[in-house]
């Protein structure tokens, strides 16, 4: 009996000592797993203690600083955090010692040092005194929260396009966004007083709207503040800033490890949109509405004019389509669009091209926002074509102006039905009630 209650006298001392405050109290237990919603979210004004329940300052401490919630109630928020237990996140606001006071302010992710005594009187004092300017700031238009971090939104400047294409993550809206989209996803793991990040934004936002512009929003560039959505870099195992991770649907995410100026984030998402892109349509031109979106939505279109069926036949046809069919399929990153007529159907659109001096069949890129083109000058072949593509996308090769500086007149056909082409029919003509001498007569 006396060993069992000697038991519970030692089982309850451990529990005092390991529990600084408790439920009853006015003081808010806060853990990793909290801190983000209760505090960095909040719109109220925090003092946050950071304590190791052996320290026996804290010990100290606690009997004033329940006092103080008690008497801040309802107009200040006062919170603890065992620093011991709970490592990760007092490394994350620098705390070397206990107990370490912190004041969370309108930047929660900037916290001041509380550098007065240790009472609760002073405690009260000190909290009031950080509530006024808190208070001033609210009425001058500023806000806080969880819109206090957003660095990409509002800290910066000076990014080409601005930081509109950059989409904000946090543990609220990632899965939503990220998990269950069909786009590809690079993700910025960021803090906001981490310098490589600061480096690194403008580079990111001036990439994030090239991208949207040349995937069509299919490869989404995003930023996590890694020191707010602390549960979502704990997930993917955030350890430095930034960390870019790549999320692609029913894959596990893997670590972005190319380099980071715009350039190189643009190479790697047209990589990975050309990965998971479809090749591009290959269209016949059989109205002006073909023509006109084709050319009008991406940098070039690559027009072909192929011979009439009559000369070449289904397969002979279908042997150039299968060459234009790989061909976008190699350049399909490009986002290239890709056209083709018969011989004669739009006669307007060769000549605006200087298509027809060489022969059939033959190719012209068309650059509908300048109204350039290039015409291919070698093989209509695999390999004739391939070199033609491949100057263009390194911007080389000759171009000159559409004829007539606008897209011509497109007429409107029927679609090839595939099959061989037939020569049109004459009608048959009856001789027979014709008196050949009477005609010779007429002649004479």
């Amino acid at each position: 009996m006396a060993r069992a209650l000697l038991g519970v006298v030692v089982c309850t001392m451990l529990v005092t000592a390991n529990s600084m405050y408790s439920s009853g109290d006015d003081v808010v237990e806060l853990t990793p797993a909290n801190f983000n919603s209760e505090v960095i979210r909040s719109d109220s004004l925090w003092l946050v203690e950071f304590y190791a329940p052996w320290c026996g300052h804290c010990q100290r401490l606690t009997p004033d600083w329940k006092k103080a919630a008690t008497a801040l109630k309802g107009v200040v928020k006062v919170g603890a955090v065992d620093a011991d237990k709970h490592q990760s996140l007092s490394g994350q606001y620098g705390v070397r010692g206990f107990p370490t006071i912190k004041i969370f302010g309108l930047n929660k992710n900037k916290p001041e040092d509380y550098q007065g005594g240790r009472t609760s009187e002073a405690i009260v004092d000190a909290a009031l005194s950080a509530l006024r300017p808190f208070v001033k700031e609210r009425l001058s238009g500023r806000s806080g929260g969880s819109d206090s971090g957003k660095q990409y939104r509002s800290d910066s400047s000076g990014s080409s396009g601005g930081k509109k294409d950059v989409i904000e993550l946090n543990d609220d809206n990632f899965d939503s966004q990220v998990l269950n989209s069909d786009d590809v996803w690079l993700v910025e793991f960021y803090a906001p007083w981490c310098g490589h990040c600061k480096n690194l934004e403008p580079e990111w936002a001036a990439a994030a709207s090239e991208v949207k512009e040349q995937t069509k929003g299919k490869v989404k560039l995003a930023a996590v503040d890694a020191t707010v959505s602390q549960t979502l870099a704990s997930r993917y195992g955030v350890r430095g800033f930034p960390t870019i991770k790549i999320f692609q649907k029913g894959e596990d995410p893997v670590d972005y490890d190319g380099g980071r100026t715009k350039a190189d984030i643009v190479a790697r998402a047209l990589d990975l949109f050309s990965e998971n892109a479809p090749p591009p349509e290959l269209l016949e031109i059989l109205n002006e509405d073909v023509v006109k979106k084709t050319c009008e939505e991406h940098q070039l279109c690559i027009v072909s004019v192929l011979p009439h069926i009559l000369d070449t036949g289904a397969a002979g046809r279908n042997s150039y389509l299968e060459v234009l069919l790989k061909m976008a399929e190699k350049y399909k990153k490009k986002m290239w669009g890709w056209l083709w007529t018969e011989a004669g159907a739009q006669m307007d659109l060769e000549t605006s091209l200087g298509i027809g001096g060489f022969g059939y069949p033959a190719m012209a890129a068309v650059n509908a926002r300048k109204m350039k083109f290039a015409l291919l000058k070698g093989s209509f072949s695999e390999q004739g074509i391939n070199e033609f593509l491949r100057e263009l996308s390194f911007g080389r090769g000759s171009t000159q102006p559409v004829g007539g500086g606008a897209i011509p007149k497109i007429n409107k056909v029927e679609p090839w039905d595939g099959k061989d082409g037939e020569l049109p029919v004459e009608d048959d003509i009856d001789l027979s009630d014709v008196d050949l001498d009477d005609i010779e007569k007429d002649e004479l």
